[in-house]
């Protein structure tokens, strides 16, 4: 079952991975004095032999299926069980994107505006299939995510990379995970429910792709911004998920506790890139994110804050205090629309 399936791998993966790489101590990053085009040319699966050569071609497959199980792949390349040498890594090169845009994805779903993907309520068959198919589009965005800050940014430690490869594996295993639980998932007309099968949204990739040559905007946006308005907005699914009470729903609300553990792990490697970015740039955390919120116009969380899982996740009291502090104004001003915003804003994490 996959509700056991869900429990076990909250309890023990198959494969565990690593905890995440500190920055504290780290190399100091030299900047990038290389140029190369990456080659697509490699060993039996088309994947390039270096790490982040590998991370931008899976970046650029479309299939999600392929894009998952590679991504699984160059993670046992690059931590070997068997005595062999992990996949090497070269932090230096800085690599030429593709002609082709970016990321790889399938034709299926379609795409529209944020404010036009209607809310998910779990109380319906379909509807709880909706619900699980936006939560899986934001995993498979995810995955692009990852792979992209590992080729994009060069000269970095190579535990900025490990770790954001280490990203793109749980992100991975989570997308399967709700993949497998929609396709169990009757449709009305028969069959079973797929990725694709609803529109979905690019608000995630787009924000990736406007902070594409910062890569402190980008720690600052992604991660610690978007990412992390899943922390908040999961515990409030998985109440309605307890409401509803049927074996599907409680199938579901076992994997987001997995994503839920997961996340915050994610979020946490977001916080500290971030800091360490900062401090190499001589750059105040707390203040120079203010302004790249204004500057970007990064969407403001919304509350209820969840903030025990962001005080895991790094976010410092201060940090927390500013966020309550601009919860209070978004709440005062959308209050008339927090019955629906549980289920809409996590679509936009």
């Amino acid at each position: 079952m996959l509700l056991d399936a869900a429990h076990a791998l909250s309890r023990a993966p198959a494969r565990a991975l690593p905890a995440p790489a500190a920055a504290a101590g780290a190399a100091s990053c030299a900047p990038a004095t290389r140029m190369a085009t990456p080659t697509l040319t490699a060993a039996g699966d088309g994947q390039p032999a270096e790490l982040r050569r590998a991370a931008l071609h899976w970046l650029q497959v479309s299939d999600p299926l392929a894009k998952a199980a590679g991504v699984q792949r160059l993670w046992q390349a690059r931590h070997p069980d068997d005595g062999t040498p992990p996949c090497p890594l070269d932090t230096a090169v800085a690599l030429d994107a593709p002609a082709a845009p970016l990321p790889g994805r399938p034709a299926r779903p379609r795409l529209i505006a944020p404010e036009a993907v209607p809310p998910r309520s779990p109380f319906t068959a379909e509807g709880h299939a909706a619900l699980v198919h936006a939560i899986c589009h934001i995993e498979f965005n995810a995955i692009n995510l990852a792979l992209d800050a590992i080729w994009r940014f060069a000269g970095l430690p190579a535990a900025f990379y490990d770790d954001w490869l280490r990203v793109a594996a749980e992100e991975a295993r989570h997308f399967c995970l709700l993949r497998e639980h929609l396709r169990s998932q009757p449709r009305p007309q028969g069959g079973h429910w797929d990725y694709g099968d609803f529109d979905a949204h690019d608000g995630l990739w787009t924000m990736c792709a406007r902070t594409a040559h910062d890569p402190v905007a980008r720690m600052a946006l992604v991660p610690r911004t978007l990412e992390a308005r899943g922390l908040d907005a999961a515990p409030l699914i998985q109440a309605k998920l307890r409401r509803v009470g049927t074996p599907a729903a409680q199938q579901a609300c076992a994997i987001l506790d997995v994503i839920l553990h997961d996340e915050i792990g994610h979020v946490a490697i977001g916080n500290r890139w971030y800091r360490w970015l900062c401090e190499r740039a001589g750059l105040d955390p707390v203040s120079h994110y203010r302004q790249l919120v204004r500057a970007y116009r990064a969407p403001r969380p919304k509350p209820p804050l969840n903030t025990s899982a962001r005080a895991r996740a790094g976010f410092t009291p201060e940090e927390l205090a500013y966020l309550g502090k601009v919860c209070t104004t978004v709440a005062s001003g959308r209050g008339a629309r927090r019955s629906q915003r549980s289920d809409r804003d996590f679509t936009m994490s």
